[in-house]
């Protein structure tokens, strides 16, 4: 801030005397006492003399001018513009004392009081050319408050912490427009920013409901609810009818009970009934983006106890969306994209999981998605035999024995080239699957997913009806023959 001039002795002749002539000498040497302390910067001390003078003369304008400079420089505006406001009521003339009025409105966010002040100078001193630039600053000011309160309707806080920002370059003492820049600072997300906004007004005046509400805010969008309650609580007691207070605490007491009910539904098994709870909550308040990543990683986590798995991939994914930073969410995605064997996505989730926390737990579960992933790229041999992965071998047989004579080629000769090229195609999977899972060794190396052509196995050689000689006892030990029209039996010799 420029450094305000102090202004020489300016005694009115006619003016009526409250004290004698010394006493008036007393007070003029106070004055220069302080002018010496002002102009070597110790404007403590510029204070306590000018406040002297005060006292010995309390209707000299100038001396209230003067300590208006000094409580300027302290930035102690309101009662820099205490003293403004008195030195032009004693002296409306006093253009120092305009300027300095308007320019303390200017710091405390008055814009429009400061733009009365400034063209009260202008009538004094047309070319007033200091008066001319604040008179531009405070227009300015009023531009970027209509350009932040359309911008926080439109919810675009950015726009409203620029718009702030470029008006406390002019406001600087301005608590109205820090909160407004707080509060929006604490809806994008930048919680430590906003918070260091806050205590700087709390730790000049504690009782700020506006600077309690915005901590209070930014405890509870971190999800420390109790800790927020605490401070809306007592922005309330501060100023009881502070609607913005009123509402978070409400807010918050109602999505810390719904949660709550919650997790105890989840942890007595009433899956159903924790579903519906984690959804109502998530209903209570969409800014609060910590907290409802944590209600859908909640319900997700339900959704995958009800067999709900799709719907549980997209409520992972809608609270990664919220806070890219969650793991327990990319954790929760990659084990339901392993339950429905998307194994791409589940390998993608559990390397940024691994890229986070390189856990020796978190690299297990990334090497055996890898491993599914893998395994996923072969034939499935027990999806061809139409088994499941725990199959005995009598079921794996048994399943051979259907699949082989449901494809062999005889049994389709009378069909088209393309359906019999099909059916030769799937015949000779039914062996191949057969082949490796009937062998336990073929079978446990399958199923960890090594390659069997390190057994000598080349599938591409593969004769499927070896196989079926071997299975049903060598030739002439079985016969397709026609019955009817599409329609063939078995006869054994």
């Amino acid at each position: 801030m420029a450094t305000e001039s102090c202004d020489a002795v300016n005694m009115d002749p006619d003016m009526d005397l409250l004290s004698d002539e010394e006493l008036e000498r007393e007070a003029e040497g106070f004055k220069e006492q302080g002018n010496a302390f002002y102009i070597k910067k110790d404007y403590a001390e510029a204070f306590n003399y000018y406040t002297k003078a005060i006292d010995m003369c309390p209707k000299n304008a100038s001396y209230y001018g003067n300590r208006a400079a000094t409580l300027m420089m302290l930035c102690r505006y309101r009662e820099a513009l205490e003293d403004s406001q008195q030195a032009v009521r004693l002296d409306n003339s006093f253009m120092k004392g305009h300027l300095r009025e308007g320019k303390c409105h200017l710091s405390l966010g008055n814009a429009m009081a400061a733009s009365r002040c400034f063209q009260k100078v202008l009538e004094l001193e047309p070319d007033n050319s200091q008066a001319q630039q604040e008179l531009k600053n405070a227009g300015s000011i009023l531009e970027y408050e209509k350009m932040a309160e359309i911008g926080f309707e439109k919810r675009d806080f950015r726009m409203v912490v620029f718009c702030m920002d470029r008006a406390l370059e002019s406001a600087s003492a301005c608590h109205r427009f820090k909160i407004l820049k707080a509060e929006c600072l604490a809806l994008l997300g930048r919680y430590p920013e906003a918070q260091s906004v806050a205590s700087d007004i709390l730790r000049m005046d504690s009782t700020n409901a506006d600077a309690l509400y915005v901590r209070g805010l930014c405890l509870y969008y971190e999800d420390c609810i109790d800790k927020a309650v605490q401070f809306f609580v007592q922005a309330l007691r501060m100023a009881p009818d502070h609607d913005k207070a009123r509402l978070a605490c409400r807010n918050a007491k109602a999505l810390k009970a719904k949660k709550e009910e919650g997790n105890k539904a989840f942890k007595e098994g009433n899956f159903e009934a924790a579903y519906e709870l984690y959804s109502e909550a998530l209903t209570i308040d969409p800014n609060n983006i910590k907290t409802n990543a944590k209600l859908y990683c909640n319900r997700a986590t339900v959704g995958s106890k009800l067999k709900k798995l799709e719907q549980a991939i997209e409520d992972c994914s809608k609270a990664i969306k919220l806070d890219e930073t969650y793991i327990k969410a990319y954790l929760r995605r990659a084990q339901c994209y392993m339950d429905t064997e998307q194994y791409e996505e589940a390998v993608r989730d559990y390397e940024k999981v691994y890229q986070t926390e390189k856990t020796k737990e978190h690299k297990h579960l990334l090497k055996n998605a890898q491993l599914e992933l893998k395994k996923s790229k072969r034939k499935d041999y027990y999806k061809v035999l139409g088994v499941d992965k725990n199959a005995t071998e009598e079921e794996i047989k048994k399943a051979y024995r259907k699949r082989a004579l449901l494809h062999h080629p005889d049994r389709h000769s009378g069909a088209s080239p393309e359906v019999q090229k099909e059916e030769e195609k799937k015949f000779k999977e039914v062996g191949e699957a057969f082949s490796v899972l009937s062998d336990a060794k073929k079978k446990s190396r399958y199923d960890s997913g090594q390659d069997l052509e390190d057994d000598g196995m080349n599938m591409g050689d593969f004769d499927a009806n070896n196989i079926f000689k071997a299975f049903f006892g060598g030739p002439g030990g079985f016969s397709f023959e026609a019955s009817g029209p599409g329609n063939f039996f078995f006869q054994f010799g």
